[in-house]
C-alpha cells in the first residue's frame, strides 16, 4: 500500500510539476523587467515610458486574450493549447532576448509572450481540475499552481537583477527560453483526459469585442500623463464596447447560440467578489513592483542587482505565507484569510509611505516589502479556490478564462495606474512615489472591503465533484 501511495504521489508531482512552473515564468515574466528599465532604456535608446509600455502590454495581451483562449482549448484540446502557448512564449523570448530596438522587444516580449501566455495559463487550471477529481487533491493543487504565480511575480525583480548585472538584461529572456524548454520536456507526459471537439462553435464577434473593450480601457489609462482628453475618449470607448460585449452575448444565449462567455457566470455573487479580491490582489502586487524598481533606479540611482535585492523580502513573505497556506487554511476560513491578507497590504504600503521620507537606506524598505509578500501569499489560494469552486466541472474553462482574464487585468492595471502616475513626473523625487503608493493603498482599502463582504459559507458549486455538500467546501478551505 505503502509503494502504491508513493507512486499515485509521484505521479501527482509529474503532472502538476510542468503546469506549477508555467504559472511561475509567465508571473515572473510580468515583473523581471522593472529591474532592467535602467540597462534597456539605455541599449535600446528609449524612454522609461518605452518599456513601461511594453510591460503594460504585456500583461494586457495575456488579459484581453485570456477568454478567447480558455475557449479555444475546448476545439483545439487543453494539452495543444498549453504546448502551442509555451512555444510562441519562446519564440518571443528568443526575439527579445536578440532585440535591437523598443519594437522588436515589444514584439518578443509584450505580442509573442502575451499570447503565448494567454494560450497556455487557461489548460494550466483546466488540466488540474480535470486531473484531481476530489476538491482536496484539487485545492491543494491550486494552492500549489498559484504559490508558484506569486513567488514568480515577487522574485522576479530578484531573479532578473542577479541575471541583468551579472551579465545582460538579455540573459534574462535566455532564462525563461530555458524555462520553457524544461517545461515542454516535462510535460511530454501530461495527458489531456478529454478529446478535443472541433465542432465546438467560437464566438469570434464577442471576442473581439471583449478584446478590444478591455484594450482601450488600459490603453487610455497609460495616456494619462500625456493627453487628458484622449485618455477620456480611449476609456470611454473601451467601457462601451465592454458593455455591448455584455448585451451581445445575453443577445446570443436568448437566440440559443453559445457565447464566449455565459453571463451566467456573473450572476455567482461569491464568484464575483472573489474575482475582485483577485484583481485588486494582482493590482498591488505588480503596481508596487513597478512603483518601487522605478523609482529606485531613475530617482535612487540604484542599479539592477540592488534593485533586485531590495525585492527579497517580498520574495520571502510570499514564499514564506504560500508554504503556510495549507496549514493556515485548517485553522481560518477562506474568507478570513483574504482579509487577513489585504490587511498585511495595507500596512506594508503605509510602511513603505512611512519610511521613504524618514530614511534613505536600503533597509527603509524591507519592511514593507516583506509585508506586502506575506499578505499576498495568504490570500491569493483562497481567492482561485472560492471562484474555481463556485462553479460545477463543465463550466470550469470559462470560469478559469475568465478569472485569469480578470487577473492579468488587475497586472495591468498596476502597471498602468501606479506606474503612470510615478512615471508622469519622476523629477519630482519623493513626490509621485508618494502619490503613486496612496494609490495602491487606496486601492487595496478597496480590496479590504470587498473581502469583509464574501460569504462566510459559500455554497460550492453543483458539479459531480462538489456534491458533498457544505462539508465538501470546508475541505477546500482546509487546503487552499
Amino acid at each position: 500500500m505503502q509503494a502504491v501511495a508513493a507512486e499515485s504521489a509521484a505521479s501527482r508531482r509529474r503532472f502538476l510539476a510542468p503546469l506549477a512552473l508555467a504559472q511561475f515564468i509567465c508571473s515572473f515574466a510580468g515583473s523581471n523587467m522593472n529591474v532592467m528599465i535602467t540597462d534597456i532604456t539605455k541599449d535600446l535608446d528609449t524612454t522609461v515610458t518605452g518599456v513601461q509600455a511594453a510591460i503594460t502590454l504585456f500583461l494586457l495581451i495575456m488579459a484581453v486574450l485570456m477568454i478567447p483562449a480558455s475557449k479555444l482549448t475546448d476545439r483545439w484540446g487543453r494539452k495543444r493549447c498549453f504546448t502551442a502557448g509555451l512555444v510562441l512564449y519562446g519564440i518571443g523570448a528568443l526575439l527579445s532576448a536578440v532585440a535591437p530596438g523598443l519594437g522588436v522587444l515589444i514584439l518578443g516580449n509584450s505580442v509573442f509572450e502575451g499570447v503565448g501566455t494567454a494560450l497556455l495559463i487557461p489548460p494550466v487550471y483546466i488540466l488540474t481540475t480535470l486531473h484531481f477529481g476530489d476538491l482536496t487533491s484539487r485545492a491543494r493543487a491550486f494552492g500549489v499552481i498559484s504559490g508558484m504565480g506569486g513567488i514568480g511575480a515577487a522574485a522576479g525583480p530578484l531573479i532578473g537583477g542577479l541575471i541583468t548585472s551579472a551579465i545582460s538584461w538579455r540573459a534574462a529572456f535566455l532564462f525563461q527560453a530555458a524555462i520553457v524548454l524544461t517545461i515542454v520536456l516535462l510535460s511530454r507526459r501530461v495527458q489531456d483526459p478529454l478529446p478535443a471537439d472541433p465542432t465546438r462553435p467560437f464566438d469570434a464577434v464577442g471576442a473581439i469585442l471583449s478584446a478590444v473593450g478591455m484594450f482601450f480601457v488600459v490603453f487610455g489609462i497609460l495616456q494619462a500623463d500625456r493627453d487628458a482628453a484622449l485618455m477620456a475618449v480611449l476609456v470611454a470607448a473601451g467601457v462601451a464596447l465592454l458593455i455591448a460585449f455584455f448585451v451581445y452575448i445575453r443577445a446570443r444565449e436568448r437566440a440559443g447560440s453559445e457565447p464566449l462567455l455565459s453571463t451566467a457566470l456573473f450572476k455567482n455573487r461569491t464568484s464575483n467578489l472573489g474575482l475582485a479580491t483577485q484583481n485588486i490582489q494582482w493590482l498591488l502586487l505588480m503596481g508596487t513592483s513597478f512603483v518601487v524598481a522605478v523609482f529606485l533606479q531613475e530617482v535612487r540611482g540604484y542599479n539592477a542587482i540592488q534593485t533586485g535585492v531590495i525585492f527579497t523580502p517580498a520574495t520571502v513573505g510570499v514564499l514564506a505565507s504560500s508554504l503556510a497556506a495549507e496549514r493556515l487554511a485548517k485553522r481560518r476560513a477562506q474568507k478570513t484569510l483574504i482579509i487577513a491578507g489585504f490587511a498585511l497590504a495595507v500596512a506594508g504600503v503605509a510602511v513603505l509611505l512611512a519610511l521613504v521620507g524618514a530614511s534613505s537606506r536600503v533597509v527603509a524598505f524591507g519592511p514593507g516589502l516583506l509585508l506586502i509578500g506575506l499578505g499576498i501569499g495568504v490570500m491569493l489560494t483562497p481567492s482561485v479556490n472560492l471562484v474555481q469552486s463556485s462553479f460545477p466541472e463543465e463550466q470550469q474553462s470559462e470560469i478559469s478564462g475568465l478569472s485569469r482574464s480578470v487577473s492579468n487585468l488587475g497586472s495591468s492595471f498596476g502597471t498602468a495606474i501606479a506606474g503612470t502616475i510615478l512615471v508622469s513626473d519622476l523629477a519630482s523625487g519623493n513626490t509621485s512615489y508618494v502619490v503613486a503608493m496612496i494609490v495602491l493603498a487606496v486601492m487595496a482599502l478597496i480590496g479590504l472591503a470587498v473581502a469583509t463582504r464574501l460569504p462566510a459559507n459559500p455554497a460550492p458549486g453543483r458539479a459531480s465533484t462538489a456534491a458533498a455538500g457544505p462539508r465538501a467546501l470546508d475541505v477546500v478551505g482546509e487546503h487552499g
